[in-house]
């Protein structure tokens, strides 16, 4: 038997088949187009993430043996996302908003000033920012009125990515999402584990057009051959992409973290049956399980780390793919004193400054393009060690060891620097998609292909362990990375 997992990621959707062992039997991939209508607007065309939905699973499953055939499918997804489609038709009547959009900080700093925000982190564990799906909610609602008449007059439903794809693939059978995703919307109540009619009146989103809440695992609906390359198979696992990661990583207990590289970076610590609740981080639901008990996490969410490689590569042209940044970066012994804070989207946790702009400071004439290489995998570190903290001085959560995954966490130099700056071992699984390994786990674990996640937990397997070098800590690069973002802050308001 065998799993396949389905991530709608932020740039390209990857389908991967799970044997029983936890190893990837084969994959397929497919890049879609990003849309920058505006400066600061992130958008995504909802056709264009099926259509590559459809091509990387024909991908995956074409390079499958006949001897292990799949038996369930498992969806993981861009979270915050906000997506509308036609409940019947089940296109979509504009662009897809991305988390990465940054239009609704008026609206956010309009509900800030109404005084909102203590009660809205009550009741979510998150913070009044662009980064969430409510406040693009409302955007539409006070800015294309005429679309969002659809939403009010019911052929219109809104849910983010995963409620998107589950819609396709069922041939619009369910309108569903699992509560790991509900619960990055700011519209879901983190205690009592589903949509809050308060939120939904403060944000204006009629509830009847959200998705039903399910678990994350079990048999929650089936593909419709017809819209689904003919598959006829249950949908059992359904989870936001950091907390499926968390799930991928074997992190089953509370205490255990991992940190994903990809567009972003995020540092997730499972904290088990209680929601633990801090200033700057966020609080949300790592899964839910089919007798509907929660399972809580405390999250760093950084916006842009992966995403500044590709900004060296496409934006200024340093690199000809991403691929190539460690070696460029290992060309020189250190960044010679350039600090590159990588706010191109806003600063995310713990810093949460959506006026923030990318910074790049201590240029001089010696000043190489091995050297912004460089001060960007740093910065990479630098903004992970600054959420790490944050869960340690705030919460008072300790991260012995960090387990890391993500197509950033193949390079070496950036994994020690992370080692060295955290000063704690950082530790790299073979399988890096993690995030579509946790869906497949999910989906698994929801139909009996693993009986727990003890099962589960047996099929990880060590790459590569880093530990710090001592000293590296203290070496005052941090302090100077600090004096950076001071300089970057606000930069936009």
């Amino acid at each position: 038997m065998s799993v396949l997992a389905i991530d709608a990621g932020t740039t390209g959707v990857t389908a991967l088949v799970v044997g029983e062992d936890g190893r990837v039997l084969s994959r397929g991939y497919q890049e879609f187009p990003q849309h920058f209508p505006k400066p600061g607007w992130v958008e995504h065309e909802p056709e264009e993430i099926w259509v590559s939905t459809l091509q990387a699973c024909r991908v995956a499953l074409h390079r499958m043996r006949d001897d292990q055939p799949v038996t369930a499918v498992g969806i993981t997804n861009q979270r915050e996302t906000a997506v509308l489609w036609d409940r019947q038709r089940l296109s979509a009547p504009r662009r897809a908003i991305v988390w990465q959009d940054r239009p609704t900080t008026g609206i956010c700093e309009r509900l800030k000033d109404a005084g909102s925000e203590p009660r809205v982190a009550e009741l979510t564990g998150l913070r009044l920012d662009p980064y969430f799906t409510a406040s693009k909610l409302t955007w539409l609602a006070e800015h294309e009125p005429q679309t969002w008449a659809g939403v009010t007059g019911g052929h219109l439903v809104v849910g983010t990515v995963d409620a998107y794809v589950i819609a396709r693939l069922t041939g619009g059978a369910r309108h569903v999402t699992d509560a790991s995703n509900a619960s990055r919307t700011l519209l879901y109540d983190l205690r009592a584990g589903g949509w809050s009619d308060e939120l939904c009146e403060l944000f204006g989103v009629p509830r009847s057009a959200l998705p039903e809440v399910v678990p994350s695992y079990g048999e929650v609906s089936r593909t419709d051959p017809s819209a689904f390359l003919g598959l006829d198979l249950p949908i059992a696992g359904i989870a936001g992409d950091q907390q499926a990661a968390l799930f991928g990583q074997g992190c089953y207990e509370a205490g255990r973290s991992k940190c994903t590289y990809g567009t972003g970076s995020f540092v997730l610590v499972n904290t088990g049956s209680e929601p633990v609740l801090s200033d700057r981080l966020l609080t949300t639901v790592a899964w839910m399980g089919p007798d509907g008990a929660l399972v809580y996490a405390l999250e760093g969410s950084v916006f842009v780390t992966g995403s500044a490689v590709q900004w060296l590569r496409d934006g200024l042209q340093l690199i000809g793919t991403a691929g190539e940044v460690e070696a460029l970066a290992r060309s020189v012994p250190d960044s010679g004193g350039v600090v590159f804070v990588p706010a191109l989207t806003g600063l995310g946790a713990p810093h949460w400054d959506p006026d923030a702009r990318g910074t790049i400071l201590g240029i001089t004439r010696g000043t190489t393009r091995a050297h912004l290489a460089r001060a960007t995998l740093d910065a990479i570190a630098f903004e992970v060690r600054d959420v790490v903290d944050a869960m340690t001085a705030e919460a008072g959560i300790e991260v012995p060891l960090l387990q890391v995954d993500g197509g950033a966490s193949a390079n070496d130099l950036l994994c020690q620097t992370q080692s060295d700056q955290l000063g704690v071992p950082v530790q790299r699984p073979e399988v890096l998609e993690t995030t579509a390994l946790g869906a497949a786990f999910l989906a698994g674990l929801g139909t009996g292909v693993w009986s727990s996640t003890a099962e589960l937990a047996e099929t990880w397997r060590l790459d590569r362990r880093f530990d710090p070098v001592p000293g590296v800590r203290d070496d005052g690069s941090h302090v100077r990375w600090s004096r950076a973002l001071e300089r970057a802050g606000g930069w936009d308001a």
